[in-house]
């Protein structure tokens, strides 16, 4: 049977003027109480054993207890707080030692410390509460918090460390100075809560965490929404990101699994992931993203599949020795590239479409950088669709390039290698190679250009085999300068401009057209420029108009025009 004890300052029968003397009291007997605590402000250190509850008697908030400096409420045994408010200074405001501790329906002001302290082997429950400045700390102990407010903590808002387990659910968590929830070297479950104007990331898991967040919004953030570093694990679902710098980053060996979450408007990037991040990405959407939607580097390697793109600068950037694999993306109404592999990046497409953006793919870097493109469809490009440079190297595999300027592009030292692909309705040429670049293509089909359906410039190699050039205004297929290579088994059908503009250096067998044949002449070679260096003549000190200068004559006229237009 639980003991009743009354806490009055203004006394009464059987009341206790202090709750100290009322926790004394209980102490004696050893038994489970209940202390029952009077309106008012009580300026006390609460040291509470054993099987205990406290509770105001008024409406929440009714009850303070307060002190200028050190602990106001150190619990050890089975203790819950119902209703108080408890406001501390320089220390741990409240702490577990030992067994369990409930703080229901109560605010807990931490000025300048922590607000909850669980420490290792505890067990504490954070329910219907406030907590303003301080952060509750679970260090190696079991923790629920369940429909909480944390308002601007001067630290982590909730912070899980040392082998701890935690669960948030349904809390809001505003104004954090570095993170509203970390979880580091521990698990974490993060549900249903709400994270706005955190110093830097929201959520964060370290050191090995392991961190399942779910159905969250996070807004207006400083840094990453969400960040898995060193190692870390866990998921993502159904989770909203907006206005961050990074929606979500992964980093240093963290390996994430991100499902159906939302990442708009974030300053930078959407999904961010480098040295050395994995992760699994899942029927993702990512809008307005300010740089890159979804970017890989220093490493990184990320899946991802099912992704939705729309607006913002950058689709999904591969770049510095990182590698992915995409599939069934879908990006449109970006304002620069869609698809970019760079310099020493590796990135695997599959099932991609794209609309309404400049440029569709852009692969440039040494001969590591490579991109394998299959199954894809690109639309309404202002550029191109491809456009490959540097010593990099693209496959394309059953795609297809329609309404833009140029289809596909290989130039510099690059290599495009070319299967089963299609180019529509383009007002450049379909198929371009030129520098040194090397474009390989097998059953190619270029259909309605306004210009050019082939073309090889400088001193491109090109290799075409069993392909098709239709209706291109201009030629099928245009070999100029000193490019060489051979075009076999293909057709050039249509009414309008000529079958092949031919060099003489490109190998035309079994081409089948009724369109002419016209051999290109020869550029005559540029005649290089005239410097004739004078070494003796007049120095001028300033901007000379018009002069003309004379050495080795006999004889020579000077004229000078005055402003009024005289000549002398």
């Amino acid at each position: 049977m639980v003991a009743r004890y009354l806490v009055s300052p203004q006394g009464g029968r059987r009341a206790y003027p202090d709750i100290t003397s009322a926790l004394a009291a209980a102490a004696r007997r050893g038994r489970a109480a209940l202390i029952e605590i009077a309106p008012g402000r009580y300026e006390e250190a609460l040291t509470v054993q054993g099987e205990v509850q406290l509770a105001a008697l008024g409406d929440p908030g009714s009850v303070v207890v307060s002190r200028a400096h050190g602990a106001v409420l150190d619990a050890s045994g089975s203790v819950r707080v119902h209703g108080l408010v408890l406001v501390g200074r320089e220390a741990d405001v409240v702490g577990c030692r030992a067994g369990s501790l409930t703080v229901e329906h109560a605010e807990i002001r931490a000025h300048s410390g922590v607000g909850v302290h669980a420490r290792a082997n505890t067990s504490v429950t954070l329910r219907d509460s406030v907590i303003v400045h301080g952060r509750a700390l679970f260090s190696g102990a079991v923790g629920l918090v369940e429909r909480c407010r944390f308002v601007d903590a001067i630290d982590n808002a909730v912070a899980v460390i040392k082998g701890a387990h935690v669960s948030v659910h349904h809390s809001w968590i505003g104004g954090s100075a570095i993170h509203g929830v970390r979880v580091s070297g521990a698990r974490a479950q993060v549900t249903g809560c709400e994270l706005t104007g955190t110093g830097k990331a929201a959520v964060m898991a370290d050191a090995q965490a392991d961190l399942t967040v779910a159905g969250c919004s996070i807004t207006a953030v400083h840094a990453e929404g969400i960040a898995f570093i060193e190692q870390s694990k866990g998921s993502v679902d159904g989770t909203r990101v907006t206005d961050a710098q990074h929606g979500v980053a992964v980093v240093s060996g963290a390996d994430p699994v991100v499902r159906d979450c939302v990442f708009t408007e974030c300053r930078d990037t959407g999904i961010n992931v480098h040295a050395s991040g994995r992760g699994r990405f899942e029927d993702c959407e990512v809008r307005d993203a300010g740089n890159i939607a979804v970017f890989a580097t220093k490493g990184g390697a990320p899946e991802v599949h099912g992704c939705r793109i729309a607006r913002g600068n950058v689709g999904v950037a591969v770049t510095d020795g990182a590698r992915g694999r995409f599939s069934r993306v879908e990006i449109e109404d970006l304002t620069s590239v869609a698809l970019r592999v760079h310099d020493g990046a590796k990135g695997v497409f599959e099932h991609v479409r794209v609309e309404r953006c400049p440029s569709h793919v852009e692969a440039r870097g040494d001969g590591g950088t490579t991109a394998s493109i299959a199954d894809a469809v690109f639309r309404d490009f202002d550029m191109s669709a491809v456009e490959v440079i540097g010593q990099s190297r693209v496959t394309l595999k059953g795609v297809s390039a329609e309404r833009g300027t140029l289809g596909f592009g290989v130039g510099e030292e690059a290599q495009l290698f070319v299967y089963d692909c299609a180019v529509t309705a383009v007002s450049s040429c379909g198929a371009l190679a030129l520098g040194k670049g090397r474009l390989t293509a097998r059953n190619l089909t270029v259909t309605g250009s306004e210009a050019f359906g082939l073309c090889g410039t400088d001193s491109a190699r090109l290799d075409v085999v069993n392909s098709e050039f239709a209706d291109c205004a201009t030629a099928g297929a245009s070999f100029q300068d000193t490019c060489g290579g051979r075009m076999v088994d293909c057709s050039v059908r249509g009414t309008r401009g000529v079958a092949v503009q031919d060099n003489g250096r490109v190998d035309l067998v079994s081409l089948r057209t009724s369109l002419p044949v016209v051999k290109q002449l020869a550029k005559p070679a540029e005649r290089p420029a005239m410097i004739v260096n004078h070494y003796e003549g007049p120095v001028f000190n300033a901007e000379v108009h018009g002069a003309q200068l004379a050495w080795n004559n006999n004889s020579v006229i000077q004229e000078q025009t005055s402003e009024d237009g005289s000549s002398t």
